[in-house]
């Protein structure tokens, strides 16, 4: 079938070709490309459906609530992701995740490395790092008497300060000794970056630049991903003018959900019961405990996760033949033999973890620390637009 493209499809909705995109990511509209093309088509019956109804209310994924907000932050398309309109799978290979905070708060790429200072602060004696990154996000705040400047010079300077601060939370698994971070972006490796100084809190095995470059990308794709419930979350709070410390607060409640930032445990939790009992053994028993099989299957991504499929690359490069990864890929087939499921970032954040020999819940971690970046950004978004926008009303329940 002949099908539309997406310019063609966006002049007759009369929207813009990443509004279409984002109907394709809700569900609205069904895409397909070509053999041998990277151009997405559509269903021109369907379209036409679509102009004559009106614009979208309601998503075709029941029973979610979709409505729209304009955000210039990230759109998801096309199997691909981007942050202000850069490829977010480019940039995993070839930016460090300060670079990407950047570009979602400003815009622009430029770092000012001393703004990526911890706070001076000294935390109780708490073991679960999920704990202690809350703690430190309240006790910053704490210590902050200008937390209201809700100015973006001032957010910006903040957030990078808070950043480095839930990285210097996280207890030392060993050593807290920074490690060097490769990219493929032709710079000779580096030291002190998020990425090398959460490696040194977290990995249990020898540091390479390739591992930490690996960690680096695992940040900056998880550092947005649109209009996720942490981040609607987080919106929320800044809409009512919270600082930012509490709209961080706002988006950490839901990321520790099972569903959400609590995804990767339970996918590492699948990889090992994979490598003790096997594939098959392992998977029906996810089913039986959680109704599903973890770090499998995105709603927004019935092709596959783009995301997973970079990272679980930079991860083979960067150690290949371990035999975490060849668990895996043993349960990646036979999860598609079963359910034609594909992974998810969570599964390749999982098969990070194991590679790695970081702690049961260092994909939380890893999550919360790279997602405060999109956090914020939406954020000082937020922060420009009239507040106390967000008012839900209640429907009496028959």
């Amino acid at each position: 079938m002949q099908g539309m493209t997406a310019d063609e499809v966006a002049a007759r909705l009369a929207v813009k070709v990443d509004t279409v995109y984002a109907y394709v990511s809700r569900g609205v509209l069904r895409s397909w490309k070509e053999p041998q093309s990277r151009t997405s088509r559509f269903d021109p019956g369907e379209v036409e459906a679509l102009a004559r109804r009106g614009r979208p209310r309601r998503a075709s994924r029941p029973p979610a609530l979709d409505f729209m907000i304009q955000t210039a932050l990230t759109t998801i398309g096309d199997h691909d992701v981007h942050y202000r309109k850069q490829s977010a799978l480019a940039l995993a290979r070839t930016a460090t995740f300060e670079e990407v905070a950047q570009l979602l708060w400003t815009g622009r790429r430029d770092v000012r490395p001393a703004g990526w200072s911890a706070a001076p602060i000294v935390l109780p004696e708490v073991p679960a790092a999920r704990d202690r990154l809350r703690i430190a996000v309240v006790m910053a705040a704490a210590a902050d008497p200008f937390r209201a400047d809700l100015s973006v010079p001032a957010v910006v300077d903040r957030a990078a300060s808070l950043i480095a601060t839930m990285t210097e939370a996280v207890p030392s698994t060993g050593h807290s000794r920074s490690a060097r971070l490769s990219l493929d972006d032709g710079a000779p490796p580096r030291r002190g970056t998020i990425a090398g100084r959460l490696w040194g809190r977290l990995a249990g095995v020898r540091a390479t630049p390739e591992l930490v470059g690996t960690l680096n990308a695992a940040l900056v794709l998880l550092a947005d991903h649109e209009l996720a419930a942490s981040t609607l979350a987080a919106r929320v709070a800044a809409s009512a003018r919270a600082d930012p410390y509490a709209v961080v607060l706002a988006g950490l409640g839901p990321l520790s959900g099972s569903l959400h930032g609590g995804a990767p445990l339970l996918a590492a939790q699948l990889l090992q019961a994979a490598a003790e009992s096997g594939p098959d053994a392992a998977l029906a028993r996810a089913l039986e405990v959680h109704g599903r099989v973890p770090g499998f299957g995105h709603p927004l991504y019935p092709d596959g996760d783009p995301r997973a499929r970079v990272l679980l690359e930079l991860l083979r490069r960067a150690s290949p033949g371990h035999a975490a990864l060849g668990v895996a890929d043993r349960v990646v087939a036979t999860v598609r033999r079963r359910s034609q499921l594909e992974p998810t970032i969570d599964l390749a954040l999982a098969a990070l973890t194991l590679v790695t020999r970081m702690p049961a819940d260092a994909g939380e971690v890893i999550f919360a620390i790279a997602r405060t970046a999109g956090w914020i950004a939406h954020g000082i978004e937020e922060y420009g637009e009239e507040p106390l926008r967000f008012r839900a009303r209640a429907v009496a329940r028959s």
